[in-house]
């Protein structure tokens, strides 16, 4: 089974675009559209460019985790408010997003482990989160069926959330759409359009469109996007794997993760499975020239990534990808319009032996379908959500480090109000653009 958004979907939004905005968006995953979607709200005129489909790449391919457990305490606030917002906006929607309030649990398997959730237990509390400790007879209890030998207890978030991406972001654009969005899907940026230093708009494939701000949310392609206009990001890609099963009976109504596998129920009646840890990141120039910026994660888990040598052809880091172009030029959005990279099988495989392992009184555990996708990532785990001082009309929100799906419509919010002038609510320091640059310390989020 291929993934649920592809090449051959129809174009839901085939445009045309219009001749000026007041605020473009750059990219059309969560982030872009919500950004859009708040913008508009704010009664400005608003244009979502998507170079592919909407939700096609990394928003509609994670986990469909809407997490506050286990947060950055400098992203617990917006996700908080993200929390809030998922509920709100899906009774706006016109079909099931498979949102449910089923929580998380995170299983430890060391003292370690159980160390560091009740370290982050605090912040939780600072912002009304009601994450909780469960002991090892605890966690046997909730999960009746599971293996637990070696469980030491649990982390755990009743609160948190679950949804259908691949239906909820294109459910979220709908919402866009109908306020008054104009969404242009197969229609990539190719440059911004400056005049006297500052944004005046973008340059598409199909020609210019004016307007005095805009906000890039290009995910993966952030980074080469910002590169051809002289800003330099140390973001990178890295490759998660996901298998979906056939229906099972349902062994839990929520999310968890154990050292092997991180398992969540879909609406289908079968789990998404995923591997906890490792994800894959493809050597290419960028990976190089942000080494240094890396050490303090690589330090901190220096077996956190496996590595591979070659990123396949049209990556946003391969090496034979273009890094400059002019705005006549075919551009590298345009060779690849979905990033779709092809599964680690070997890894799809051992995820169905480890949840099969895991609750051995299942029936057997059929793979439905698998695929992946590129996570946007940045060396302390946090984005870039700030304007770009060089670039006046520009606002940057990306790297959101695999974080980005649940948190989404809060950060959209947030993004469409530093566009704006309008009150962003949240303090933005620890996601500042500078902090690349003014010799601070890259300072990794909790790995909890």
């Amino acid at each position: 089974m291929s993934f649920m958004i592809t090449h051959q979907t129809p174009v839901t939004y085939p445009g045309p675009a219009p001749a000026q905005a007041d605020v473009i968006v750059i990219g059309g995953g969560v982030i872009g559209v919500c950004t859009a979607l708040f913008a508009s709200r704010a009664g400005h005129r608003v244009v979502l460019l998507e170079k592919g489909r909407i939700a096609a790449e990394q928003s509609s391919r994670n986990w469909g985790w809407i997490r506050q457990q286990g947060r950055d305490p400098d992203e617990l606030p917006i996700m908080v408010e993200a929390h809030g917002l998922w509920h709100e906006l899906a009774t706006q929607t016109n079909v099931d997003i498979g949102l449910r309030q089923t929580g998380i649990t995170y299983l430890a398997q060391t003292d370690a482990h159980m160390q560091g959730y009740t370290d982050w237990l605090p912040a939780a509390r600072a912002n009304g989160v009601d994450s909780k400790i469960l002991s090892a007879r605890e966690v046997a209890a909730q999960f009746p069926g599971m293996q637990t030998t070696g469980i030491k207890g649990a982390l755990v978030t009743p609160s948190d959330l679950r949804a259908e991406p691949w239906v909820a972001v294109p459910a979220l654009a709908a919402i866009a759409a109908r306020e008054g969005v104009q969404i242009i899907e197969n229609c990539a940026v190719r440059m911004l359009g400056i005049a006297a230093g500052r944004v005046a708009g973008v340059i598409t494939e199909a020609g210019r469109i004016a307007a005095p701000e805009v906000v890039l949310a290009g995910g993966a392609w952030s980074s080469l996007f910002l590169r051809n206009h002289g800003i330099s990001i140390p973001q990178l890609s890295v490759r998660e794997n996901v298998a979906a099963t056939e229906p099972l009976p349902d062994i839990h109504a929520g999310a968890a993760a154990s050292r092997k596998v991180a398992f969540r129920r879909r609406i289908d009646g079968g789990y998404t499975l995923a591997p906890p840890g490792a994800p894959e990141l493809f050597i290419g120039p960028d990976a190089f020239r942000a080494f240094p910026k890396y050490l303090a994660q690589l330090r901190a888990d220096p077996f956190g990534q496996r590595l591979l040598p070659f990123a396949p052809k049209g990556f946003p880091d391969a090496w034979g990808t273009a890094r400059r172009w002019a705005a006549d030029q075919t551009t590298p959005f345009e060779v690849t319009r979905i990033l779709d990279p092809a599964p680690n099988r070997r890894k799809i495989n051992r995820l169905l032996r480890d949840f099969a392992q895991m609750f051995p009184d299942l029936p057997p555990v059929r793979l439905r379908a698998a695929w992946a996708g590129m996570i946007d990532t940045m060396p302390d785990l946090v984005p870039v959500v700030d304007r770009a001082p060089s670039l006046p009309g520009l606002t940057i929100g990306t790297g959101m480090s695999g974080h980005g799906f649940g948190i989404g419509p809060a950060m959209g919010r947030v993004l469409a109000a530093l566009a704006t002038g309008g009150d962003v609510g949240h303090d933005l320091q620890r996601f500042r653009l500078s902090r690349f640059g003014d010799g601070s310390p890259m300072r990794p989020g909790p790995n909890v």
